[in-house]
């Protein structure tokens, strides 16, 4: 039983060091239980990241590509779709995403959230392959710190939080939470931490959310920010993806 329990307690440990994953997501401070909302996904190590497929064998985790459909919502998480509730929020309200397992996101990069509707306003039915908008992003925040630790604005946090545009159609949506790990992109090799939530949006306009992408597509391994060297000193960041959508 020691010998298990100081398992456990290593593997939160490099979970909590290193890499992470999102279970909870609460509406304005009021939040639900872990993958009550967030689809869970099929890894067995949940909190591996997901890198490009060019990467060497070695260094590729569960299988999970950028460059394949796992880049969506994680690995496996459409066929926990119909087991996930759908929270309902208005538009204008807050969306915050919480690590799980108390880690906090200590590897530097950007975080982002983006939206899909989903096509008959069946989340649950949705896949992820239509179009996605980008709600929100967030990268250098503290240019005078350390670029390669809390320079970066998500630095040892563990939420990443949004606002639903005011305008949003009322409608069921995919909504995405995203950060991207660049401790490797020197070396073409940056880890990417992903989940979505089903939320049904009310309250909302008639706005024309864009411009609009796709996963996977988004997202290519000659792209600057996966080639991006943070060990040179400070630099701007090359934010990848679609301008904000402010509704």
């Amino acid at each position: 039983m020691k010998t298990a329990a100081f398992a456990a307690a290593a593997a939160a440990a490099q979970v909590a060091s290193a890499h992470y994953f999102f279970d909870v997501v609460a509406v304005n401070g009021q939040a639900s239980a872990p993958f009550q909302h967030i689809r869970d996904f099929t890894r067995q190590t949940k909190y591996n990241p997901i890198k490009f497929s060019s990467n060497p064998p070695e260094d590729i985790r569960d299988g999970s590509f950028v460059d394949g459909d796992d880049i969506r919502c994680n690995q496996g998480a459409f066929q926990n779709a119909g087991n996930t509730e759908v929270l309902t929020v208005n538009a204008g309200d807050e969306l915050t995403f919480t690590l799980g397992v108390g880690a906090t996101m200590q590897h530097p990069g950007p975080s982002f959230v983006y939206m899909s509707r989903a096509p008959g306003d069946d989340v649950r039915g949705y896949d992820g392959s239509g179009e996605w908008f980008k709600i929100f992003e967030e990268a250098v925040c503290n240019q005078g710190a350390d670029f390669t630790t809390n320079a970066w604005c998500s630095w040892d946090r563990n939420t990443i939080s949004a606002t639903i545009p005011p305008g949003t159609p009322d409608g069921e949506y995919l909504v995405r939470v995203e950060h991207i790990g660049v401790h490797r992109s020197h070396v073409n090799q940056p880890e990417h931490y992903v989940s979505c939530a089903q939320v049904r949006v009310q309250g909302g306009g008639g706005g024309n959310p864009g411009p609009t992408t796709q996963f996977p597509g988004n997202y290519q391994d000659s792209d600057a920010y996966a080639n991006f060297n943070i060990y040179v000193g400070y630099q701007d960041f090359p934010i990848p993806g679609p301008a904000v959508w402010q509704g």
